[in-house]
């Protein structure tokens, strides 16, 4: 909860202060992939969690039924196969998920290197989101932090040239290459 700051308007001479009452120990992720089709608008599918017993010795972050979960959403949202380049997460990785993805012929995976945050779009996509309907926020309480995430988020959605710019970033090409009949 601790704001992220951006440049602002101050008084000459003095720097404005943002007072925040310390670090939370509440739990926050968001699950995003940024969407490309040719011939349609760049998409951007999400799905944020709070997670609620992390304190307990819970899950802090995703499991793999619920990437699965988002996966199938994305699937039945775009209608078509799914090329999916992820990064080296452990969860990505993980068996079952491996399996999942082994047993349907709409999803193909591709991990990137080891560390390589600059060829993941959705890296881009946080860093949009963080300078702008986060920038300069002291979130009042959980509830406002997930508000602006998700009203942030929305709008990164409809537009769809951000979400290009995001994809270009990386400098991957958009297209795949079509097999040959043999």
């Amino acid at each position: 909860m601790t704001p992220p700051t951006s440049r602002t308007w101050g008084r000459c001479g003095s720097t404005p202060v943002i007072r925040v009452r310390g670090r939370s120990q509440r739990r926050f992720s968001i699950a995003a992939l940024c969407c490309y089709k040719a011939g349609e608008r760049s998409r951007l599918i999400y799905r944020p969690k709070r997670h609620t017993d992390h304190k307990s010795g819970g899950r802090k972050s995703f499991a793999w039924t619920e990437y699965r979960d988002l996966l199938i959403a994305a699937h039945q949202q775009l209608d078509g196969p799914i090329v999916l380049i992820w990064d080296n997460l452990n969860v990505h990785k993980d068996r079952r998920m491996r399996a999942f993805i082994d047993a349907h012929d709409w999803i193909t995976a591709y991990h990137l290197p080891p560390y390589a945050p600059d060829l993941n779009p959705v890296e881009s996509i946080w860093s949009v989101l963080r300078r702008t309907s986060q920038a300069n926020t002291a979130f009042t309480d959980p509830d406002h932090l997930i508000r602006r995430l998700r009203h942030g988020l929305r709008q990164i959605q409809y537009r769809s040239d951000i979400i290009d710019g995001c994809l270009t970033a990386t400098g991957l090409t958009l297209t795949t290459p079509r097999l040959q009949p043999q």
